[in-house]
């Protein structure tokens, strides 16, 4: 171009069509430099491949398209998904996702540098080509912002220690596996049932102790199941065999089953690591990076050490990494659909039943402001049964004899051998019956009979006669279950009397450091135990133990030698400093008020009293999480037969649609406008005008207008 840029000049100068005799000296300069401004003679054509050019569309609302597509239509075979896999916009938005798990802070899209946006796309490029390998541990499309190391440059023994140990997921697996769990999800989360409730969005513990209270009144045998060891994982057959049912794109499931096959190399903890790590010297406190995740505090910590049992396991299947809940989803969802065949097949109705008496068990009947009370029924009750599934574990309710439990027993166990070759037996299914007590997600399933208050005795008060009116569902939480984690966290010591321990893990931490977060983790398990019939009872026990291990640990720490005596000081809650002695320094309340220490709060729930109500807000029959109602909502909405359908219950009501109701206010004001003319009382000129325009029929604004005042 600079090459070009004298001869384009000349031809400029010597051209014939400018005259430089006819227009005054000024203009002539003017007009040289406007010429000499259009040096490039060829417009650059944009790159296809320019990563600011891909981005043509938030990332965001292209994933709400997709889930509206799968919703509106979640019966149909998707076999295109190689389309959503070339649009860049998700691949940045996975990008933002694991920067964000990684880094512990969001990235904006105007945040990413260029050749950030240059390695993801060449990482999307090469899954595209079929050029990407799950596990890779030296040669890397795109690394994280925070991970600085040269690969290039590392001895041979920093190689092989990299491609013979335990490694985390490589920053461009992971990116991959969101961009999957975007493209899949919204496919699946529209055809799985309503029977599952675990590792998908708006369901968790709580819905499913919800839905049992809700629907598992009545029922007088339980069959629990563990399938856990599904999760643990599958045969790569099955599982792609599961995938294929409804996605049918070969770049996907090539994809997928790349990650199932491809071998995750692991590493066993030998006797002397075991022995270095027990024989280890004092660390100074290690400061954090700028870039570097917060670990996670210590009442979270200790919460998570509650999970029960059915939630305690995440399944993770060789690369797949968060993918992994989903496709598990996938392949327990047969079995989910079985169920849901066995469940109408069992019911049969029963005309004398109090509550189930209809021919379809679909509609909503009994009580539903009180739907845990079940009225006692004739010796002909209805036969029905129910099921949920959290995971890998399942519970089914079955109303009927022992026999039919046993015989759905033995189906299941089948149907698990041929579906998923796993071999059951009795024991790993066991049907257990209600006034036994069924634990499940550490709550009690129990039932109690409720009498009438008119008793018929004999002489000397003995009650010779008792009739029960019903029974109620209670839903309690395991006492014994919270002792048993307190006792894993090394909070309790004893099974029959815990005694607390010395929480020496907050040791040196300030006393308002300490109960902040104790009350934290008080404020998790109120909201944990929200739905349990015994609710304040489980939660001031859990405040007894946090507020008798705190008070060991600053008896401990302040040689205070007893309880008592921390109680004396410190007061009930704790709320009192222990530190200070009299005559060595200020008052505490002086030294608050000067902003010269922190407020300290005290422990929370110290008293029953205290601890909130149980919450017995009646659960909705068909029950969807709010993003699922806002998708079919809006697909209803959208679609062309609801307003005809709206249009003619309007006019079966005998009520005017707007365009009549409008042709009716042209009428009027036509009318009006003749009727004003004639009487010569029409106004202003402005206003002839306006209803001359009205009489002409073009005015449709103002129509508009006067409808909106209207009100209709």
């Amino acid at each position: 171009m600079l090459r070009n840029f004298p001869i384009f000049t000349r031809q400029i100068l010597t051209s014939t069509s400018l005259s430089f005799s006819k227009s005054p000296q000024r203009t002539y300069g003017f007009a040289l430099i406007r010429l000499l401004s259009y040096a490039q003679v060829h417009r650059r054509v944009p790159d296809p491949d320019d990563p600011s050019t891909l981005m043509k569309e938030d990332g965001v609302s292209l994933c709400s398209r997709m889930w509206i597509e799968n919703f509106r239509e979640p019966d149909r075979i998707v076999t295109n998904l190689t389309s959503y896999l070339r649009r860049f916009e998700l691949w940045v938005l996975a990008y933002q996702k694991v920067c964000a798990d990684d880094m512990g802070s969001y990235m904006p899209r105007s945040a990413i540098q260029r050749p950030a946006l240059e390695d993801l796309l060449a990482l999307r490029n090469a899954v595209l080509d079929d050029r990407f390998r799950w596990g890779a541990r030296l040669e890397f499309f795109i690394k994280s912002p925070k991970d600085k190391t040269d690969y290039q440059s590392l001895s041979k023994r920093k190689i092989k220690a990299l491609l013979t140990t335990t490694q985390a997921a490589a920053f461009q697996d992971k990116i991959v596996q969101e961009v999957l769990l975007m493209v899949l999800e919204p496919i699946y989360e529209a055809r799985f049932s309503q029977k599952s409730f675990a590792f998908r969005p708006g369901r968790n513990a709580h819905t499913v102790l919800r839905v049992i209270r809700k629907s598992f009144a009545g029922y007088l045998w339980y069959i629990k199941g563990d399938l856990s060891t599904i999760l643990d994982g599958m045969k790569v057959g099955l599982a792609i065999n599961a995938l294929m049912r409804d996605v049918r794109d070969k770049k996907v499931i090539d994809l997928v089953k790349a990650a199932l096959v491809t071998p995750v190399i692991t590493t066993k903890d030998s006797g002397e690591e075991k022995k270095k790590k027990v024989k280890r010297k004092y660390q100074k406190k290690r400061v954090l990076a700028e870039d570097e995740p917060k670990p996670d505090p210590y009442w979270l910590e200790t919460f998570f050490g509650f999970s029960p049992e059915e939630a305690e396991k995440l399944p993770s299947w060789g690369h797949c990494g968060i993918l992994s809940p989903l496709l598990a989803n996938v392949c327990l969802d047969e079995l989910d659909r079985w169920m849901e065949g066995r469940i109408k097949n069992f019911y049969r109705p029963s005309k004398s039943d109090v509550i189930w008496n209809s021919p379809d068990g679909e509609v909503e009947q009994g009580n539903t402001s009180w739907p845990e009370f079940v009225p006692t029924s004739g010796p002909d009750k209805t036969r029905k049964m129910d099921y949920i599934r959290y995971g890998g574990h399942i519970l089914v309710g079955i109303r009927g004899p022992r026999a039919d439990a046993a015989t759905l027993r033995k189906e299941l166990i089948e149907f698990c051998d041929q579906k998923y070759m796993l071999k059951l037996d009795n024991e790993s299914l066991p049907i257990e019956h209600i006034t036994k007590g069924i634990l499940f997600l550490d709550h009690v399933l129990c039932r109690r009979v409720v009498y009438p208050t008119l008793r018929y005795t004999a002489t000397g008060g003995k009650i010779i006669s008792e009739k029960g009116v019903g029974t109620l569902l209670s839903v309690t939480a395991s006492l014994k279950q919270c002792i048993k984690q307190f006792r894993k966290l090394n909070f309790v010591k004893g099974d029959r009397d815990p005694d607390p321990q010395p929480c020496f893990r907050m040791f040196h931490a300030t006393q308002a450091h300490t109960n902040a977060q104790m009350n934290k983790f008080l404020s998790t398990m109120v909201e944990w135990y929200r739905y349990a019939d015994n609710r304040k009872k489980v939660v001031n026990f859990c405040s007894y133990i946090l507020r008798g291990s705190l008070a060991k640990l600053y008896a401990a720490k302040y040689k205070l030698r007893s309880r008592a005596k921390v109680y004396t000081i410190g007061a009930r809650n704790l709320s009192r400093p222990l530190k200070e002695k009299k005559g060595q320094s200020p008052e505490y309340h002086n030294l608050l008020r000067m902003g010269l220490v922190e407020s300290i709060d005290g422990l929370q729930y110290t008293r029953m009293s205290l601890v909130p109500e149980t919450d017995y807000t009646p659960f909705p029959s068909n029950w969807r999480p709010d993003h699922e109602k806002a998708l079919l909502e809006y697909t209803r909405l959208d679609d062309p037969k609801t307003l005809e359908e709206q249009r003619s219950c309007i006019k079966e009501l005998g009520l005017l649609l707007p365009q009549d109701y409008i042709s009716m206010l042209v009428w009027n004001y036509k009318r009006n406008a003749i009727v004003l003319d004639h009487l010569s009382l029409v106004g202003s000129n402005t206003n002839r005008q306006r209803d001359q325009q009205l009489l002409l029929g073009s005015n449709e604004d103002y129509i508009e207008q006067q409808i909106e005042k209207e009100e209709y």
